[in-house]
């Protein structure tokens, strides 16, 4: 009965431990001597093979995707050097930040860790807090508090690691704050701000907000130094002062900022690269996703000890659904893809362009190539083509033919151009000269399909401007010998004008007398 009693009496702090335990990382403990543990000396030896000491600054990013929690120290020339990696063990809730107490999601943004945020007594083994909520998050009355990184495995909105991983990176923090850094950047990421990572969460609901965490994660990369944070119209700005001497104010516009050049310049690049690779990895058919976890996750280093985790029965694998791209008549698109389609399409037009022209470079040769084997096209008109003295030519039917050609005057009839003129006055012309018109006439498709060059159109001012030719106009089939110029450009214009008149009509054959 007594033992039915005292179950009664604690049955309410049971409660209260319960829901202190949802809405955060319940961290009251005793204190021990755990907080003074050292650096073990592997760890030790890479600080000496980074160029760093176990006293420069320290510097965290976290990635809850990938569930790394990652250590930098700074070398003497004030850049950060890459120290190592503790997978981390829990972590719960999703991606995207904290918005509200007990929505047991671990936050996102950056944030500062001083030493009176160490808690050698946590009931954790040891903790230390993140600093949320922090401006960002109080400009958008985010609520809840007591967000920490610490032992047990065991996480309701905490970042979790084992008890030997917490009391190492406990001791380089304390071996810091003790060697002066008043505090510790500790930069929380969903995830690593890969292309591949963008693109596959270009259409989530965070993006916005993410891309101004890969912002700073930029100025951080190129810059190799802690950048410096500051929030005003309720976004981040990274490594920006007042140029006024007017605060920064979290909720309010932004005063003029003072930057540096060299920074912004290099994270502009930086920024253009990826966000062409993003569209790159869309076009080649990377679909968006919202990756939906059932509470958090942890590193594969501890998928075997299952025993040492909170909640193992929520670490399944986290269910990936795929969202459809709309169009521009439709929802609009992420920003990420927008700006990166944008510069994507930028840069394939001016490759484009580079290729037409080095296409048509290629082909001017073989264009010429192919207009130098001119066909004999004027042999169709038989005598009549002789007669004229190249009329198909001066009518529009072809362009005249290269210097290079054979002389169609070789294959006409040995007939004296008197008689040629007085056939063409007569009206009359060879029985062959006459049946070649008439298949040219019946069939203008064959002779345009056999014609390698491209035809000229025979049109009203191609005839005018045949008949209009200057009478002294030189042909390379006349023979100046036989007549004066000015006798041959007479009965050329005469033959023209008859050969004009009667190609039309097309009168019957008459009996040769």
């Amino acid at each position: 009965m007594n033992l039915f009693r005292n179950v009664g009496r604690l049955a309410p702090w049971g409660l209260v431990g319960a829901t202190l335990a949802l809405s955060a990382c319940n961290d009251l403990g005793s204190g021990s001597q755990r907080a003074l543990s050292p650096i073990p000396p592997e760890t030790l030896a890479l600080m000496e093979q980074a160029g760093v000491t176990k006293e420069s600054p320290t510097l965290i990013r976290s990635y809850k995707k990938e569930a790394e929690f990652q250590i930098w120290k700074q070398r003497p020339d004030g850049r950060y050097a890459y120290l190592k990696t503790f997978p981390m063990c829990r972590w719960s809730g999703q991606l995207g930040p904290k918005v509200r107490e007990g929505d047991r999601q671990a936050p996102e943004g950056f944030y500062s860790i001083t030493p009176g945020q160490m808690n050698p007594n946590s009931a954790y083994y040891l903790s230390f807090n993140v600093g949320y909520p922090n401006a960002y998050d109080r400009a958008y009355g985010h609520s809840g508090g007591s967000i920490m990184v610490h032992g047990a495995c065991s996480s309701a909105g905490c970042f979790s690691m084992t008890d030997r991983q917490i009391a190492e990176i406990y001791a380089i923090l304390r071996t810091s704050f003790n060697n002066g850094q008043r505090s510790i950047q500790m930069q929380s990421y969903p995830f690593k701000m890969t292309a591949e990572n963008l693109a596959k969460h270009r259409l989530d609901p965070n993006i916005g907000f993410w891309k101004q965490l890969k912002e700073g994660s930029d100025h951080f990369e190129v810059a190799g130094k802690e950048p410096s944070v500051g929030v005003c119209n309720r976004r981040y700005v990274f490594d920006a002062t007042s140029a006024n001497g007017q605060p920064l104010d979290a909720g309010a516009a932004c005063p003029p900022l003072r930057r540096n050049a060299e920074i912004e310049t290099q994270v502009a690049q930086k920024a253009a690269v990826d966000d062409a690779k993003v569209a790159e990895l869309a076009a080649a058919g990377v679909r968006p996703v919202r990756v939906v976890y059932q509470d958090g996750g942890q590193h594969p280093d501890f998928y075997a000890r299952v025993a040492e985790v909170s909640r193992p029965e929520t670490l399944v694998a986290p269910l990936e659904i795929a969202l459809e791209e709309k169009s521009s008549g439709g929802k609009s698109r992420s920003p990420v893809l927008a700006i990166s389609a944008t510069r994507l399409a930028a840069k394939a037009k001016k490759e484009t362009e580079i290729k037409v022209a080095a296409a048509a470079a290629e082909q001017a040769p073989v264009a010429k190539a192919a207009e130098a084997p001119a066909p004999a096209e004027p042999a169709k008109l038989g005598a009549f083509a002789g007669a004229t003295d190249s009329i198909g030519g001066l009518l529009g039917f072809r362009k005249e033919p290269a210097p290079s050609e054979p002389a169609v005057a070789k294959a006409e009839p040995a007939k004296s151009e008197a008689a040629k003129l007085e056939n063409a006055k007569a009206g009359e012309s060879p029985k062959s000269e006459k049946s070649e018109v008439a298949k040219s006439a019946a069939k203008p498709a064959t002779a345009k399909a056999t014609a390698p060059k491209p035809a000229v159109t025979k049109t009203a001012a191609g005839q005018a401007a045949a008949s209009q030719a200057p009478a002294s106009a030189p042909s390379h089939r006349a023979d100046p010998a036989k007549k004066p110029q000015a006798s041959l450009g007479a009965e050329r214009h005469a033959k023209v004008a008859s050969a004009t008149a009667g190609v039309p009509a097309l009168p019957p054959v008459s009996a040769r007398p």
